[in-house]
């Protein structure tokens, strides 16, 4: 007995997957995989609601109210929060614009699943380290040994490099130019290519991991890597993080007081850059970001800023020394009396 011809649902998968994203939209491996999960997700709830296997499913299975009853099992049964119920349904949406270019027929139903809308979630505060917390932090790590070296140099290029964690875990030494200028390039969201200066104590700390690992200057395997030399996952970046915030804590208390994740570090690196005079637009360039009102939200969450700017204003009703001598200047006022 022969197998059954792919229905519609299965050629539109398998175009979707293997052509239209990575050739036509050319998105990298890491969203294609956030789209699989998504959609296998999405289909497997889609199956035990209709009672039936994956393998019976159609394109007329997908309809609005069905996206709606997913992304709402996702947030009760599954505990998604709202930014991961965004995700999903953002990958939903992305396969229903493939299936109005590709099935006509199911234009009219594609256009109603891409009507259904993004939830809005409360804007969270920005996480970030001052920096006696983050040097708590490079001090926990035992620079004794391989891990710890190697950890000690993976925080100092979060730290340098603003990087997002994919783009660090996607380092390999041929990206790393170790001799003046000291620079490291880094593939971001889009495929984007950016080139990021590296401190001189950044790039000594990377050229000792590259001798370490025995890799050579232009190797392309992954650099960061674990006991068992496979490359670091996500987790174990965030797992290392919490792991020496908490080591940290003993000697700054105010660690307890903070999420530290890969991306506090962006964050730490984007304050710590606008601290230090950088403007808006080369923090935009430095961190990859695509629009600088991105980057503008770090000019609100800039605590020593703001800090500065209440000392220097001084409370209501007691004049700055400055503004009170040139009140009682009577030779300035009596020039402004004459205009």
């Amino acid at each position: 007995m022969s197998a059954a011809a792919p229905n519609a649902l299965a050629r539109a998968l398998r175009g979707f997957f293997a052509e239209f994203l990575p050739g036509a939209r050319g998105v990298s491996p890491h969203t294609v995989r956030s789209y699989r999960d998504a959609l296998v997700l999405f289909l497997r709830f889609l199956a035990a609601d209709r009672g039936r296997p994956v393998v019976a499913l159609d394109l007329g299975d997908i309809e609005p109210d069905r996206v709606l009853a997913f992304l709402d099992h996702l947030e009760k049964v599954r505990g998604n929060g709202t930014a991961t119920r965004n995700v999903r349904l953002a990958a939903v949406h992305a396969f229903a614009r493939y299936v109005a270019m590709c099935e006509p027929e199911h234009l009219a139903t594609s256009q109603r699943v891409l009507a259904v809308p993004f939830k809005r979630a409360p804007v969270r505060a920005v996480d970030y380290l001052e920096g006696d917390e983050f040097q708590a932090m490079l001090g926990a790590t035992d620079r004794t040994t391989p891990e710890g070296r190697r950890d000690y140099t993976l925080l100092l290029t979060l730290f340098n490099t603003g990087a997002r964690v994919q783009e660090l875990l996607d380092l390999r030494p041929i990206d790393l130019q170790l001799e003046r200028p000291l620079q490291v390039r880094l593939v971001g969201k889009g495929r984007k290519e950016r080139h990021c200066p590296l401190w001189p104590t950044t790039a000594a700390a990377l050229r000792a991991l590259v001798a370490e690992t025995g890799l050579e200057a232009g190797a392309t395997g992954r650099l960061f890597r674990n006991r068992r030399a496979e490359p670091l996952t996500r987790f174990g970046v965030r797992y290392l993080l919490r792991t020496y915030a908490q080591k940290a804590q003993a000697s700054v208390p105010s660690l307890a007081r903070k999420r530290v994740h890969p991306h506090t570090l962006r964050h730490t690196a984007a304050v710590h850059l606008l601290q230090s005079g950088v403007d808006l637009v080369s923090i935009s360039h430095w961190l990859g970001h695509a629009s600088i009102e991105t980057t503008n939200r770090y000019a609100a969450v800039d605590l020593a800023t703001k800090r500065a700017a209440v000392a220097k204003a001084g409370p209501l009703g007691d004049p700055a020394p400055e503004l009170a001598s040139w009140r009682s200047d009577a030779s300035i006022l009596a020039w402004l009396e004459a205009l």
